[in-house]
């Protein structure tokens, strides 16, 4: 019998390539990923926004905008995550640009 080396897919995991480059908390760049749930159900995840910055509003006003729910996540490593429902990276993206939260070049959109 002939043995094959065939590599067995796995479930994706959205932080593994932030791990990549290191931390996956660095202040200087906004993370914007999303996370698979069920089926066709996904989460936009938002990390690195400034401690100085009012994620509830922030939150509200993304909220508002996409007619979406969502809610602020307290991790003990990277600080205060934004997670909104359903896939809106690149509408979060264009969002803190236009609205002068953070410049273009600070923003890493990670995902399939």
């Amino acid at each position: 019998m002939v043995e094959l080396d065939i590599q067995i897919p796995t479930t994706y995991d959205p932080f593994a390539e932030a791990e990549e480059f290191g931390r996956t908390g660095t202040k200087d760049y906004v993370h914007i990923r999303i996370q698979q749930r069920n089926g066709r159900k996904s989460l936009t995840t938002v990390e690195g926004l400034k401690q100085e910055l009012s994620s509830d509003k922030i939150l509200k006003s993304l909220k508002k905008e996409f007619c979406c729910n969502g809610n602020v996540v307290h991790d003990k490593e990277l600080g205060k995550i934004v997670q909104l429902q359903g896939d809106q990276r690149k509408k979060v993206a264009h969002f803190l640009v236009n609205a002068g939260i953070v410049k273009k070049e600070q923003i890493k959109i990670h995902g399939f």
